[in-house]
C-alpha cells in the first residue's frame, strides 16, 4: 500500500509542476494531495516536500492556518477570469456558461474567504 501512496504522491507532484505553466491546472491542491500521500508512504519524501523552498511554504501555510498567499489568490482569480473569458469568446451555450459561472464563483468565494498567510 505504501508503494501506491508514494506513486500517487509523485503523480500529484508531476501534475503540480505542470500546473505551474498551465493556468487551467491548479498547483497547490496537487501539492496538498502529494503531502497527504507522502505522509502515508514515505517520511523522506514528505520531509523533502515540506522543506522544499518553493513547494513547501504553500503547504505549510495551508496545514497550519488554512491560509492562501495573497499573490496566489490574485493569480487564481486572474486565471479564472481568463478561462471564463475564453468560454465567452468561443460562444459556449448559455447553460454551460451558467454552470461554469456558478462553479468558478464558488471557487473564488472559497479562495478569497481563506486567511492571508
Amino acid at each position: 500500500m505504501r508503494f501506491i501512496w508514494a506513486t500517487l504522491g509523485l503523480v500529484c507532484i508531476a501534475l503540480a509542476l505542470i500546473g505551474v505553466v498551465l493556468p487551467l491546472l491548479p498547483t497547490v491542491p496537487f501539492l496538498l494531495l502529494a503531502a497527504f500521500f507522502f505522509a502515508r508512504s514515505s517520511e523522506r519524501l514528505h520531509n523533502w516536500l515540506l522543506s522544499h523552498p518553493k513547494l513547501g511554504p504553500p503547504i505549510e501555510d495551508w496545514q497550519t492556518r488554512g491560509a492562501i498567499n495573497p499573490g496566489a489568490k490574485r493569480i487564481a482569480t486572474l486565471s479564472i477570469v481568463v478561462v471564463f473569458g475564453i468560454s465567452l469568446a468561443i460562444g459556449l451555450k448559455t447553460s454551460l456558461l451558467l454552470i461554469q459561472a456558478v462553479v468558478l464563483g464558488c471557487v473564488l468565494l472559497f479562495i478569497w474567504t481563506r486567511p492571508n498567510w
